[in-house]
């Protein structure tokens, strides 16, 4: 794999990455998912300057609810007492070596819908120590975190939620996250600021695969992705491993960015698929909104948007060159991780497996006994997802 050709201009905003190590923890089992919502616990938001936390605000006619004034008031004072000084500092202290800094290579980019499975093939990709990854201190402080890491990180612990809104995984600064939720952060619109508000509808759908956008807010979105993943380099000169699931309708973009990049796919029984999706969806538009959600249009939303990622991301595979993607199911993932791990290394030509099998076996003995939610569903569900989704049924093997 070659070094990126993809050369950005100056970006004034304020970006930033990363400090992983060698080998990541493993995400383990913590209760039911459930998560009591406390306003003083870190959300998503808590990483913003004041230019894109408050325009968001006003973009939704700050309409915060009573119950969630006090988070809102958190996270005024976080974006202008933390974290514009400690952008500036960095700029200060890092602005320059950033911009200097080319990737080692072009990224890997695990992609497929919420809940796949995309988790737990990064966890797995990330243990080989050859590899890099955003981590959770750089997503949700993507501004400063070179600066910020050695003094605050250690000690901000403490107001992170115990557990994943979501599912069963432990929260911690050192696991693997979505990039996504970095560019949230920098000020870049994106799907996922639906959270912050939800009871609006959904925002920015068009960010989600970038198909409409106009060149100069295109160019911003490829700046920003660009940048972070440059001070990400600038802490660890490796390989990037990337996950966020929106990345599946951008291959398109991402090529053009980078055309040495490799591409994993992941898919998943449709019928599990959709009441975890809908499950995530609802956890966290409760923990980490402004508003007390009403999940009206929750169900359209979800069915809606697997239809117009996997649009694009058909429409898209052409374009990927033989040996740069690979597709795996959940299912086998699964049942047989380092076997389809290792199928992954040989089909992308992503070096000797045998140097990365020592920490995938560890990992996968690690998390064996997780527990997967189990979701029931009506006869008259399973009819609404075969119909909605036949598409994802026939094209990935999956009967209905």
């Amino acid at each position: 794999m070659g070094k990126s050709t993809y050369a950005p201009k100056v970006l004034s905003a304020p970006a930033g990455e990363l400090s992983p190590p060698e080998v990541p923890p493993a995400s383990l089992p913590a209760g039911d998912g459930g998560a009591k919502e406390h306003f003083w616990e870190l959300r998503i938001w808590t990483g913003m300057c004041p230019s894109g936390w408050f325009r968001l605000l006003w973009q939704n006619r700050f309409a915060i609810h009573p119950t969630r004034w006090a988070m809102a008031g958190l996270l005024s004072f976080f974006s202008v007492c933390w974290n514009f000084p400690l952008w500036v500092l960095q700029e200060v202290f890092f602005g320059h070596r950033i911009r200097r800094t080319r990737l080692v290579e072009d990224p890997v980019f695990v992609l497929g819908h919420w809940r796949s499975g995309t988790t737990l093939l990064h966890e797995l990709l990330v243990s080989d120590p050859r590899h890099t990854y955003p981590d959770t201190y750089a997503s949700f402080c993507p501004n400063h975190f070179l600066f910020s890491r050695p003094w605050i990180a250690w000690w901000l612990q403490v107001f992170l939620p115990p557990k994943r809104p979501m599912d069963n995984m432990l929260v911690h600064w050192d696991a693997p996250q979505e990039d996504e939720w970095a560019l949230c952060n920098m000020g870049i619109p994106s799907p996922y600021l639906t959270l912050a508000f939800p009871n609006h509808g959904p925002l920015f759908e068009e960010y989600l695969d970038l198909r409409d956008l106009p060149p100069e807010a295109l160019a911003q979105w490829k700046e920003a992705l660009y940048r972070f993943l440059q001070a990400l380099t600038v802490q660890s000169p490796k390989r990037i491993v990337l996950k966020s699931p929106p990345h599946t309708a951008r291959v398109r973009v991402l090529l053009e960015m980078f055309p040495q990049a490799r591409f994993i796919h992941i898919v998943r029984d449709p019928y599990a698929l959709f009441p975890s999706t809908m499950k995530t969806w609802q956890r966290l538009y409760r923990y980490h909104g402004l508003q007390v959600p009403h999940y009206e249009g929750l169900e359209e939303h979800v069915f809606r948007t697997l239809v117009r990622m996997y649009e694009a991301f058909e429409e898209d595979r052409p374009l990927i060159p033989p040996g740069q993607l690979c597709q795996v199911r959940y299912e086998d993932l699964v049942r047989d991780p380092v076997a389809v791990m290792q199928r992954i290394y040989t089909e992308l030509d992503l070096g000797d497996f045998e140097l990365a099998r020592p920490a995938i076996e560890a990992y996968a003995a690690r998390s064996r006994h997780y527990q997967v939610n189990r979701h029931e569903l009506t006869p008259q569900q399973r009819a609404k997802i075969a119909q909605r989704w036949h598409f994802y049924f026939q094209r990935y093997g999956y009967l209905p």
